[in-house]
């Protein structure tokens, strides 16, 4: 169950935002067109909510999108990149380019009412833990707000919003990005759920995934043991010697698994395990080598227990390549909105919440302010790293989640599912909205973008995949 009607009724628009008293124009334009929109983003934000369809099984999700794009004059490409819930809505002409992107996945594993206490919903096992309902929501209601204000100023200049599913694991982008769906793109805007206001220039680790497998022998566990080789075995070795390397890698470098599969019964040995890892580094170089030293862990432990190994790459993604001109840009629309105003409903909601943490990052009433400009290295990864080495791209982060939250959290999923996050939502698409205006008019911007872009990737650069040629891991999450 969501949290009380008053919340949500108690809107996005009104005592959400506060324009400064001598707001930019195309500020005030961007507000009033996103506001415009309040329905639209709760009614999108709420289904994804709801319905938690994780990585490349978004199809209500994704339907959803597209049918409001379509009802707002888009033409629609469904289906791109051999991905069925992957999409590309498209509306106007000429140059410059600029792509939206629009996130739509939910956690596997974890779930939660929209209530400040730990109150898991029964029967439902994913949850949208990383706001990409939210993510969606903000991200289509800008892109509508673009495409009238457009034909409200006989512009040129063409908006394409990216329906991208399954970012957390599956890497939905990077096959949009090998299919060449972004050779075209002027800018790429993106943002991000979180439980602060910011659009700092910080850059991910670049990653890459597997489920090892392992195959061995069954047998009755007691009564004939000496005839068994352990599956289990072979997974649990390998774990072991991968807990031993995290001594040996670089500091900034991550490495993580759980265990997907280890048996049925402790009477019967185990002839299938399985084990799905992940690898962080700042630099692609970095996870190709710390996976070289994990894939020969498996086979170690594989010749060790006994057994036989393979493995499955689910998903790579490069880091981030900021880009601090469009970085600085999308810091001075942010600034222009300012924070989020909590109601003494949400207040309440979120003293609830802050009740729960240990040793916050950010305390409440941060929500109202928008952190300092840094250039910063952060430890997550996401699939936009890939689209920031195909075209020039910048983002932001909103507190839709109360201060203090992390992400991939039960609180998390339960500010996503209320009134709060649909306050961030509304600030992003705002923010969003009004940096597009200023890319339309300002060509110089693009230009200084471009050049940024060029020199950063390098003369020579050639993009490389960190999950090679294989094709969508449609399946990854059943």
């Amino acid at each position: 169950m969501r949290l009380i009607p008053s919340l949500l009724a108690a809107g996005i628009a009104s005592a959400a935002l506060a324009l400064p008293a001598a707001a930019d124009p195309s500020t005030e334009t961007a507000s009033s067109l996103v506001e415009q929109r309040s329905e639209m983003i709760s009614e999108i934000a709420m289904s994804l909510w709801d319905w938690a369809e994780v990585g490349y099984q978004e199809n209500r999700s994704s339907k959803l999108l597209q049918d409001q794009l379509a009802a707002e004059g888009f033409t629609i490409e469904a289906g791109v990149a051999d991905i069925p819930t992957a999409f590309i809505a498209e509306y106007g002409t000429g140059e410059p380019v600029i792509a939206i992107l629009a996130e739509m996945d939910a956690l596997p594993g974890i779930n939660q009412s929209a209530t400040p206490v730990r109150q898991p919903v029964e029967n439902k096992h994913a949850g949208q833990a990383c706001g990409h309902n939210l993510f969606g929501a903000g991200s289509v209601s800008a892109a509508v707000a673009i495409r009238h204000w457009l034909e409200d100023n006989d512009a040129t200049g063409t908006i394409r919003l990216y329906g991208t599913p399954a970012e957390e694991g599956g890497s939905g982008k990077v096959y949009m990005v090998r299919a060449g769906l972004f050779d075209d793109v002027d800018i790429a805007l993106h943002w991000h759920p979180s439980d602060r206001n910011s659009a700092a220039a910080s850059t991910t680790l670049a990653n890459r995934s597997a489920k090892f497998r392992f195959s061995g022998q069954s047998a009755h566990a007691a009564g004939a043991p000496e005839r068994g080789r352990s599956a289990l075995d072979g997974v649990e070795a390998m774990n072991m010697m991968a807990n031993m390397m995290h001594e040996h890698i670089p500091q900034d470098a991550r490495m993580h698994y759980v265990i997907t599969s280890g048996g049925e019964a402790p009477n019967v040995v185990p002839d299938f395990a399985e084990v799905f890892y992940y690898v962080r580094h700042p630099d692609p170089e970095g996870v190709e080598q710390i996976w070289a030293r994990l894939e020969n862990a498996a086979r170690g432990a594989a010749m060790g227990t006994g057994t036989e190994v393979d493995w499955e790459v689910i998903h790579g993604n490069n880091p981030l390549l900021v880009n601090e001109t469009l970085a600085k840009m999308m810091d001075s629309k942010l600034r222009e909105f300012g924070g989020i105003t909590y109601t003494p409903e949400e207040q309440q909601f979120a003293e609830n919440i802050v009740s729960t943490f240990d040793n916050p990052r950010n305390e409440l009433g941060s929500q109202e302010e928008v952190q300092p400009y840094e250039v910063s290295l952060g430890y997550g990864s996401t699939d936009v790293g890939d689209v920031s080495f195909a075209a020039p791209t910048v983002g932001l982060r909103t507190a839709t989640w109360v201060p203090g939250t992390s992400a991939h959290s039960w609180q998390a999923v339960a500010a996503s599912g209320m009134s709060i996050g649909e306050k961030g939502t509304a600030l992003a698409a705002k923010t969003l909205t009004a940096a597009a205006i200023e890319l339309y008019q300002n060509p110089a911007l693009v230009e200084a973008a471009r050049e940024e872009f060029e020199e950063k990737r390098g003369e020579n650069y050639e993009y490389k995949s960190l999950l090679g040629d294989r094709e969508p891991p449609l399946d990854y999450r059943k």
